[in-house]
C-alpha cells in the first residue's frame, strides 16, 4: 500500500505543475470588436422550458366560407356612379354603386345597389357606364377580419394531429412573420393526387395584413416534454457525431470557446442538448450568428497569447501556458537579455507521462514479484 501511495505521489508531483500552468486554448477563438462585428455574431443564452415536439407541413391563406358576399341588382340598367375599385375597404349599408333603370321617365330612376356586408373589394366587374342585369355579379366582398390558415397534412402523418392542437403559423410575404393558432377542423375530403388532409386552423387578422392564397408554412405542435435544456437550433454547428457550440469567453473580451455537445430533439426553432457538461449552462451567451464563421477561423497564436496576457494580467508562453517564475529567472539570467525560455514543450510532457508509465509497470512487475516469492 505504501509503495502504490508513493507512485502516485510521484505522479502527480511530476505531472501537476503542467496542468496547473497550461490555460486551455485549443478551444479559444480570439477576436477583436472589428472582427465580431464584421462576422455578424449574435448570442442568445440557453433555456431550460417546454420542449415541443411539431409536425411541419405548408398550405395557404382561404377566406372563411362565411365571409364572402357577392353583389348584385335587383334590376336592369346602367351604372351610373364609379364603384369602388378592388382592394377598398367598404361598410355593411354603404353605396357601392348607382344604376339607372331601363323603365322609361324623365328622368329614368336610379337605384341605389348597397353593400350586404362589410369588408374588402376582391373582385369587381363593373365600370362607370356599364349595362348590367340582375342576374350578373356585379363583386365580390370578403371580411377577412378573421382567415383560415389551410394545412396540408401527409395521410400518413395525420394520426399525430388533433383538433384542438397549436401551431406557429409563419406566412412567407409577411417577412416570414409568425402567428399562433388553434386546429378547430378538417377539410370533409382527403385529396387522392397529393395524398394530404386539410387542416383548418383560424387566424385573427385586425391589421388585414393577412390575405387569401399567401403560401403559409405550419409548425404543428404534437407532443411537449417539460424542464429541457436547449439552444437556438442556429448555434448548432459541425455535423451530427461532431456537433460544437460557441460560447462567451468571460475572461478575454470578443473571444469564444468551442463546446462539444449532444444533440438530443430537434424542432423549428430550437435544439435540445443532453449530456451536457459544467462548461455550459443557462447564463452562458451562445453564438446564434456567426458560428460558421467561428468554424472556420484558425486563430492567430500571437493574438492568442496578447489576449490572455491582457486577460490574467501576466504573461503566457505560445501554448497558452503561464511563464513560470523558474523561466523568468533563467531569461534574466540569459546573457543580452534574450527572450524567456518557452514552458513545457509538448515533447517534455510526453516524456514526463512517458516516466509515469515506466514507474506504473515496474510497480505492477514488484508487486507481482514480491507475491512470486511468498
Amino acid at each position: 500500500m505504501k509503495t502504490i501511495i508513493t507512485f502516485i505521489t510521484t505522479c502527480i508531483i511530476l505531472v501537476s505543475p503542467l496542468a496547473i500552468a497550461e490555460e486551455n486554448t485549443d478551444n479559444l477563438i480570439p477576436l477583436d470588436a472589428i472582427k465580431e462585428k464584421n462576422a455578424g455574431i449574435l448570442t442568445a443564452n440557453p433555456k431550460i422550458t417546454t420542449f415541443e415536439k411539431t409536425l411541419f407541413a405548408i398550405g395557404r391563406i382561404e377566406a372563411t366560407p362565411s365571409s364572402i358576399t357577392l353583389v348584385s341588382s335587383r334590376i336592369a340598367g346602367r351604372v351610373v356612379t364609379r364603384p369602388p375599385v378592388i382592394g377598398d375597404i367598404v361598410e355593411q349599408g354603404q353605396i357601392v354603386l348607382k344604376v339607372e333603370s331601363r323603365q322609361p321617365g324623365s328622368p329614368p330612376p336610379v337605384i341605389p345597389v348597397k353593400a350586404p356586408a362589410g369588408g374588402m373589394v376582391f373582385k369587381s366587374h363593373i365600370n362607370l357606364g356599364q349595362p348590367i342585369e340582375p342576374s350578373e355579379e356585379l363583386m365580390y366582398i370578403i371580411d377577412i377580419s378573421k382567415v383560415w390558415a389551410v394545412a396540408d397534412i401527409p395521410e400518413s402523418k395525420a394520426a399525430h394531429v388533433k383538433v384542438g392542437q397549436s401551431a406557429q403559423i409563419k406566412i412567407i410575404s409577411l417577412g416570414n412573420k409568425t402567428f399562433e393558432g388553434k386546429l378547430f377542423r378538417f377539410g370533409t375530403e382527403a385529396n387522392t393526387s397529393s395524398g394530404t388532409i386539410k387542416a383548418i386552423f383560424l387566424l385573427d387578422n385586425p391589421d388585414l395584413e393577412i390575405r387569401p392564397n399567401m403560401l403559409t408554412e405550419f409548425n404543428i405542435v404534437i407532443s411537449s416534454r417539460p424542464k429541457v435544456f436547449s439552444v437556438p437550433k442556429s448555434a448548432i454547428q459541425g455535423d451530427q457525431l461532431n456537433s460544437h457550440v460557441f460560447k462567451r469567453d468571460y475572461e478575454i473580451d470578443h473571444a469564444f470557446r468551442k463546446v462539444p455537445v449532444v444533440v438530443g430533439k430537434v424542432n423549428s426553432d430550437r435544439a435540445e442538448i443532453i449530456l451536457q457538461n459544467k462548461e455550459l449552462n443557462v447564463i452562458d451567451d451562445i453564438v446564434t450568428e456567426g458560428g460558421y464563421f467561428l468554424s472556420h477561423t484558425n486563430p492567430d497564436k500571437n493574438d492568442l497569447v496578447k489576449a490572455l496576457d491582457e486577460a490574467h494580467g501576466h504573461k503566457h508562453n505560445t501554448d497558452g501556458s503561464e511563464i513560470t517564475p523558474q523561466q523568468v529567472a533563467a531569461a534574466k539570467a540569459t546573457a543580452g537579455g534574450g527572450s524567456a525560455e518557452q514552458g513545457p514543450s509538448s515533447t517534455e510532457r510526453v516524456l514526463l507521462y512517458t516516466a509515469c508509465g515506466i514507474l506504473l509497470i515496474l510497480l505492477i512487475f514488484t508487486i507481482f514479484r514480491k507475491k512470486d516469492v511468498s
